[in-house]
């Protein structure tokens, strides 16, 4: 990952605060809102853990510790809770604490936890689709399954589905977070197959360019599809939290899930409706609105 340090600034110019970024690598739905949110602090200098820095706030998206560890050292932190949770929300320490939580969950917000502000979908910051699209996007998450179960996906599912959407859409790229160097070495001999690491990869992009979009049930998946009113086939659940998401999500919306991917409908899915989410021009806001609350922490002095 690239490392923007601190630049040193002119006396003469106004001060530009500095926000430190922290996300779990092997979620992607905290690579997502890591990605969405940097792209509105175009204001600010940007660093990463692996750059040496004294941040003036920080965003973390689902990494507890390092929220810990930076609310001790006096650092303003800015949590955000990242992905569905079928079970309670664990607390975290932070000056703003903020949980992915679109209305149409329809989830009361946990007990005894403090402030918990719930935010609506982050959306790509671009909305537009290639007019030429080619190819199949699968995003592949793995976070909270098991070994055992993670292993049997890739095998039984994965490899013969990475191999139909080569045939029907002459290429396939595979973006996955947890276990990414199995499912590398299990789809390397299929033709026609190139896989990403989630922290590594703009699969914003790579949803744009795709003529098929096949994901794990995650809000990643859901933002792509509701964002740019683009069909979207789901991959069988892995793990409680998964299936817990896509029981809530086909309540809303006629969403096929690719139990077999030789099903013809698996390969052309039904659109949406994804109003049913939702959709206006301001829902699509939430990752500028954070952007905006950490600009503030940044600049604006805090006191402990």
């Amino acid at each position: 990952m690239a490392v923007l340090n601190r630049c040193t600034e002119d006396p003469g110019t106004p001060a530009r605060g500095h926000v430190l970024l922290v996300d779990e690598p092997r979620l992607l739905d905290a690579s997502t809102a890591r990605r969405r949110i940097a792209g509105h602090l175009t204001e600010l200098d940007v660093s990463y853990p692996t750059a040496p820095s004294t941040p003036d706030v920080a965003l973390v998206c689902d990494a507890p510790e390092a929220a810990a560890r930076l609310s001790e050292q006096g650092v303003p932190v800015v949590y955000l809770h990242c992905r569905h949770r079928a079970t309670e929300i664990p607390a975290v320490s932070a000056v703003t604490r903020l949980v992915q939580r679109p209305d149409w969950l329809s989830e009361a917000p946990p007990a005894g936890q403090g402030p918990l502000a719930p935010v609506q979908l982050l959306a790509p910051r671009r909305l537009t689709r290639n007019r030429s699209r080619s190819g199949c996007l699968m995003l592949v998450s793995a976070y909270g399954a098991d070994d055992a179960e993670r292993a049997d996906f890739t095998d039984t599912f994965l490899r013969p589905a990475a191999a139909e959407a080569v045939r029907r859409a002459g290429h396939c790229d595979v973006v996955c977070d947890t276990g990414f160097t199995a499912v590398r070495k299990a789809l390397g001999p299929v033709a026609g197959v190139r896989v990403h690491r989630a922290a590594d990869v703009d699969f914003d992009a790579l949803h744009a360019a795709a003529e098929t979009f096949l994901a794990s049930p995650t809000l990643t998946a859901v933002s792509l599809a509701w964002a740019r009113n683009a069909p979207l086939t789901l991959l069988p659940p892995l793990g409680p939290d998964q299936r817990d998401l896509a029981d809530r999500l086909r309540r809303l919306v006629p969403i096929e899930v690719a139990e077999d991917a030789r099903r013809p409908a698996v390969w052309t899915p039904h659109p949406g409706p994804w109003s049913s989410l939702g959709g206006d021009d301001d829902a699509r806001r939430e990752a500028q609105r954070i952007a905006r609350r950490i600009r503030q922490l940044a600049l604006v002095p805090t006191v402990f």
